[in-house]
């Protein structure tokens, strides 16, 4: 044989062992749906291996089809699979001992298992999300999670486009809300009223359409380590479905008093790639939602002696009326929502991935009534043009200011990831907004502005006479405009990660990055009739001077050390570092470890800082508000920003970054085959807490700096941002998950778990500016403490059960919302309100009627429980206030505008008003 002979040979030898390599692809899952990233496949009786990306898929060329691949993961039992004819695997480890779902919040290296990681984690699947027969994410996570809080909030303005959420009753801005393990943009909404939540601001959950929802991961620790600001209580993140199933829901809903009705539909659709390369899939959710009106009877003395209005004409008014003619509703909305997700694989090493979501929200809802004794036609003689009311004394009966706004929402992430001698490369961008617009309709601006006075010397001889002076006319009043563009607000970020992390073996894992963010907050004025003199009745618009662009920017970086002792211990370290432009730096750190006892017991336990950086809103925020005072009606006050001349005048400090020190300490157990438990110790310490002060009045001297900047300004009240207090929360958190198969020819399943705060108070003494302390005043009062710290639930348990049977399930759950205590601004001080303890009873049936068509009805709140208060003495002094029945009534007017809000008084509550509510759904599979 010649040397060409058999160099020929030889390379159709090396081409055919070449062809016979099989290219196979899959993906690793637990029993949970949940990727496995980090999970090793090795050709069996070869060196041949690769390890699974972070979303838990894999692609390898293995010799021939009769080759054997080995799957495995830490703690779960090993799986070998022939690879035939097939190449494109799915493949699902079991549990190898006591292990819950696996997550991937809560650090940067490869994932765990909830009862083998470190840190607390509620995972929250579709089935979860369906049981609740909730239509807003909020609301889910409301019924799902007893540590979270949630609540539509009646007649607070631009509330109406976003209800305050919470974890561990630490406010939205300490919960940072991640969608596929990137960050969230914030609302451009700051909460301002006296509320839960007042001075916060956070994302908007109601932007993910829940039919995008793969599973939620609720990490309840300290995480500012790992992802920096806005981690104090936790984290929320959001995974998206990654499937290519198309399906249509149709949803239908309405109150047991036949109002509120809601509609929806929404479509999940979504293809594979050629070549099985990746996916993409889209979800479109389209719903109206309308008012449901729950206004309470209102007490004519009360309305009497708040307006200085003669009571007869009050009762003639309420004896049509008994409700004052009052909307105490939840809003009005119209909604939007489109998610777009998507994987392509690149090459074997090298996958691009994106995601894009968009929200439109249309919400109307209504300030208090403007009654005939309150806006009177004594003072506004115009009014019976601008809103007659035929066959009524002066054809006129009063009007109710709408709020109308517009919110859009809006981010995307275009991310590429790669994998280079087992390092794992993850690069991205994400792109983020927030636009409020608001509308004022059917109001006015009764203030007296007169236009300016200009001479025209039109016979040029220099003397004024007659006619030549033009102007002092009245701009509003009568010649108001009924409608008012009162302005907005926005907020955009920009955010640029850049991951690398390494299995190093089996026992060490680390991880570093880096973050870029930048953020932009606008405020918008309003038009001009809308702030003159006073702005519109009900809600006044932006100022210009108030209106401005603000923008800041900050770099971090983090190193991350995962190490697995021996099979049993686990230590885990994270450092981070950041630097802001506007305050400064910030380093973190954190330390948790987990130790397996034996098959059954786990413990664990971390303690790391954390920082929160005050948002650009707390900042810049500054207007001019109506707010209602009790005893006083309806007040103006100012909201000062901490870089005006205002504020350094009152000698109010720039804000400053919180700091937090966590600690969490808890316990995973098997308590038996079919039941496990995780419980948990978490304390939080918050130094220099950034709070909105409730508003701050002159005293009764009126002869302080105090009150004479009040006089300056023509204002009753002045509010500002501070680093006000330093606070710490302590609790407790249990979950116990019990499964059985085959019971009855079914399976069951259910979930207790509860949140018990033992401890959520300040500590030390509050950080008075001077001229405040001077007049014996406090940015911290009795309403500011129990905003902050006791208007949640002291202990919110819920208990899921589900029952599956053929095509056929069953689900009822119980939420048991504890007492909260609330000291409203005005009610006297020997006294306090509670809310009483309430169980909230949800029912629901599923059935799949064909293999495409499925049935959901719920019916929430079955026993149409409303939230329910009463007064309770402080001491002897608040005991005789409960005993005369005047004063008593004239205590509960106080604190719920003479009884408009009686059931949920004025200032807050902890569950919806609206009572049972009857849900549907229909999915047709495509």
């Amino acid at each position: 044989m010649t040397y060409r002979e058999k160099l020929f040979v030889l390379f159709t030898l090396l081409s055919f062992a070449s062809f016979s390599q099989i290219k196979i692809r899959g993906a690793v899952r637990a029993e949970s749906e949940t990727p496995l990233a980090g999970a090793t496949i090795i050709e069996k009786g070869t060196d041949n291996a690769t390890v699974t990306d972070s979303s838990g898929t894999f692609t390898m060329e293995v010799s021939s089809e009769n080759a054997i691949i080995i799957i495995s993961y830490n703690g779960f039992e090993s799986k070998e699979v022939q690879v035939g004819n097939i190449r494109d695997f799915k493949i699902i480890l079991n549990e190898s001992i006591a292990l819950s779902t696996v997550i991937l919040v809560g650090s940067r290296t490869p994932a765990r298992s909830n009862t083998r990681t470190p840190l607390p984690v509620d995972v929250i699947t579709p089935k979860d999300i369906i049981s609740t027969g909730q239509s807003n994410f909020d609301q889910v996570l409301q019924y799902k999670v007893p540590s979270f809080n949630a609540v539509n909030i009646p007649v607070s303005d631009a509330v109406s486009l976003l209800d305050p959420y919470e974890i561990r009753n630490l406010g939205p801005s300490r919960t940072l809300i991640l969608v596929n393990g990137k960050r969230k943009n914030l609302s451009s909404l700051v909460y301002t009223y006296g509320i839960a939540s007042r001075g916060e601001t956070g994302a908007d959950l109601s932007v993910i359409p829940i039919d995008a929802i793969k599973r939620v991961e609720i990490l309840r620790d300290g995480a500012s380590a790992h992802y920096g600001s806005d981690a104090i209580a936790g984290v929320v993140n959001v995974i998206l479905k990654d499937d290519d199933e198309g399906y249509v829901t149709t949803r239908a809903g309405v109150t047991s008093e036949g109002d509120g009705e809601s509609i929806g539909l929404s479509l999940h659709n979504g293809e594979t790639f050629k070549g099985g390369k990746g996916f993409i899939n889209y979800t479109l959710d389209v719903s109206q939602t309308d008012f449901a009106n729950r206004p309470g009877q209102v007490n004519a003395l009360g309305e009497s002696i708040d307006f200085n209005a003669d009571l007869s004409d009050v009762e003639d008014f309420l004896n049509r009326h008994p409700d004052a003619k009052n909307i105490n509703s939840t809003p009005k909305n119209i909604t939007v929502k489109f998610l777009l997700n998507g994987e392509y694989e690149l090459n074997k090493n090298n996958q691009l991935y994106f995601n894009a979501a968009y929200l439109f929200k249309n919400s109307n809802s209504f300030a208090n009534y403007r009654t005939p004794y309150w806006r009177t036609i004594e003072q506004y003689p115009y009014l019976s043009d601008f809103f007659p009311a035929p066959n009524t004394a002066n054809n006129y009966d009063g009007y109710v200011p709408t709020f109308d706004g517009i919110l859009k929402d809006y981010n995307a992430t275009l991310g590429f990831y790669s994998t280079k001698n087992d390092w794992n490369y993850d690069m991205s961008i994400t792109l983020g907004g927030n636009s409020q617009r608001y509308t004022v309709r059917n109001s006015h601006n009764g203030n007296s502005v007169l236009s300016p006075i200009t001479w025209d010397d039109m016979n040029q001889d220099n003397i004024i006479d007659p006619g030549e002076l033009i102007g002092g006319e009245e701009l509003y009043r009568e010649n108001s405009p009924i409608n008012f563009d009162v302005g907005g607000t926005d907020f955009m970020h920009v955010v640029a990660n850049m991951d690398i992390s390494k299995q190093i073996n089996d026992n060490i894992g680390i991880a570093f990055g880096t973050e870029f963010r930048s953020e932009n907050y606008e405020i918008i004025a309003g038009e001009l009739a809308s702030y003159d003199g006073g702005g519109s009745d009900s809600f006044a618009g932006s100022r210009p001077e108030d209106s401005k662009n603000f923008n800041r920017y900050n770099w971090g970086g983090y190193f991350d050390l995962s190490y697995d002792i021996d099979e049993k211990l686990l230590a885990n370290a994270t450092v981070r570092a950041e630097n802001y432009s506007d305050f400064g730096n910030a380093f973190v750190w954190k330390l948790s470890s987990r130790y397996i006892l034996n098959d059954n017991y786990t413990i664990r336990g971390s303690i790391s800082t954390g920082f929160r950086a005050p948002t650009l809103h707390q900042i810049y925020s500054q207007k001019l508000q109506y707010s209602f005072v009790a005893g006083q009606g309806i007040q103006i006050t100012g909201l000062i920003n901490n870089i005006s001349p205002d504020a350094r005048r009152l000698g109010i400090p720039q804000l400053d970054a919180e700091r937090s020190t966590n600690l969490t300490f808890g316990l995973g157990a098997r308590l038996s085959k079919n039941l496990n438990l995780t419980l948990d110790y978490y304390n939080i310490a918050i130094r220099d807490r950034v709070v909105l002060s409730y508003e701050v009045f002159g005293t009764d001297s009126g002869n302080t700096d105090l009150d004479v900047f009040l006089n300056e300004r023509n204002l009753k009240a002045i509010s500002f941002f501070i680093n006000g207090l330093d606070t710490r929360t302590n609790g407790l958190d249990l979950v116990l998950s019990y499964k059985h198969k085959n019971l009855g020819g079914g399976d069951l399943y259910l979930n207790f778990s509860g949140n018990y705060m033992l401890e959520n108070k300040q500590v030390g003494t509050t950080k008075n500016p001077q001229i405040i302390e001077d007049a014996g005043q406090s940015v911290v009062n009795r309403t500011q403490e129990s905003v902050l710290f006791t208007s949640r639930p002291k202990t919110k348990w819920i208990l899921n059960n589900r029952y599956e049977i053929k095509n056929f399930d069953i689900i009822l759950n119980n939420t048991y919302f504890g007492k909260a205590t609330f000291m409203q601004q005005g009610l006297d001080e020997n006294l306090r309100t509670e809310f009483i303890p309430q169980i909230m009873t949800d029912l629901g049936f599923g059935y799949q009627l064909s293999e495409k068509i499925r049935l959901n009805f719920n019916i929430n709140n079955l026993f149409n429980i409303r939230p329910r208060w009463k007064f309770v003495a402080e001491n002897a002094a608040g005991e005789s206030i409960l005993a005369d029945e005047n004063l008593s009534l004239n205590q509960r007017n106080l604190i719920t505008f003479n009884q408009r809000y009686n059931t949920t008084t004025y200032d807050g509550f902890h569950f919806s008003q609206t009572g049972t509510m009857f849900n549907a759904a229909l999915q047709f599979k495509l």
